[in-house]
């Protein structure tokens, strides 16, 4: 079922949605099973699924020849999917990115999702790998998110990479469309490459405009920047569902690590008591308390879901979880 499925019959309910990560290289899909289990008994009507790009490095061999060495790796979120989806019988949300694919690999990975009966696809443009000092696509590739969503919806609409409107084989099958459900990144404190507030919800528009059903935002600490966020999108037409992103802090060195990481910003109060905190067992419980508060006030708000990003731990989002659904 799609996402905005899901959210039209909760009937203005909140939902509760949590995103993992694929396990890495070496590990097997029972280890990410057993961060989802503590979460399956919230009923949670998606999951979604990230994709991190392969890394890599140019070592020199004899003769001076350069040959790429691949540093990390992670299952294909494919797979990764359709093992979730057979074992929670729950909808997935496989993230596809625009960096390191072309864009017949990537019309190949929707292919095989609609094939699995997976209706939902979260389209971003991915973050540069550290070899890279700033986003390069892959030649044929996308540049943008919004392009990544013009070839989902295009395919939605039976137009394929390779369709040729100008030949069409005598006695050739009828065109398969596919029917995804497209999310899209939204940033409440502004995608760190925007110049300002303005020029980053004129690019979300483009991103909607393109085919884009829903929206789920990057994690924040304060909730006015949401609310600021959302009445932004709301004067320039964007009318799409907007799902806020939540993440509990769960230890000290998340106070400097998340905003490097995530280019967001730690309210004073939260900062000042994970600070003082005098252990990581303290500012997980200073943490899990700040995300409940968060959350009560976004479900009085009405939102429809309540995303949660794990990043492979389920244990302080449970714990939220059980305060509130």
């Amino acid at each position: 079922m799609k996402v905005t499925e899901h959210l039209r019959r909760a009937e203005g309910k909140t939902l509760f949605s949590f995103e993992v990560l694929p396990p890495r290289k070496g590990e097997n899909i029972h280890s990410l099973f057993s961060n989802i289990e503590p979460l399956m008994e919230f009923k949670p009507p998606f999951i979604d699924v990230t994709y991190h790009r392969e890394e890599f490095v140019l070592r020199e061999r004899p003769g001076g020849l350069l040959q790429r060495k691949a540093v990390r790796k992670r299952p294909g979120t494919v797979g990764i999917c359709a093992a979730i989806k057979n074992r929670f019988d729950v909808d997935t949300v496989p993230h596809l990115i625009c960096g390191g694919f072309a864009k017949e690999e990537t019309e190949n990975a929707l292919i095989d999702l609609h094939f699995l009966g997976i209706d939902n696809v979260l389209a971003l443009r991915g973050d540069p790998i550290k070899s890279e000092g700033h986003f390069q696509p892959h030649p044929d590739g996308h540049t943008y998110a919004c392009d990544l969503i013009g070839q989902i919806d295009s395919l939605n609409h039976g137009r394929y990479h390779d369709h040729d409107e100008q030949y069409q084989p005598e006695g050739a099958e009828p065109v398969l469309c596919t029917d995804f459900c497209i999310g899209t990144a939204g940033y409440p404190e502004k995608h760190f490459e925007a110049p300002n507030h303005g020029s980053d919800i004129r690019f979300l528009k483009q991103k909607i405009d393109r085919g884009a059903d829903y929206i789920v935002t990057q994690m924040f600490f304060d909730n006015e920047e949401f609310f600021k966020f959302e009445k932004r999108c709301r004067a320039v037409g964007i009318t799409v569902p907007i799902i806020p992103g939540l993440k509990p802090l769960t230890t000290k060195s998340q106070l400097s690590s998340l905003p490097r990481a995530f280019f967001l910003s730690i309210p004073e109060a939260l900062a000042e008591a994970i600070h003082q905190a005098k252990d990581n067992a303290a500012a997980r419980e200073i943490g899990i308390e700040w995300c409940l508060n968060q959350s009560r006030e976004l479900m009085a708000h009405g939102v429809p879901c309540l995303h949660y990003y794990s990043m492979g731990k389920a244990e302080a989002i449970r714990r939220v979880a059980a305060g509130l659904f």
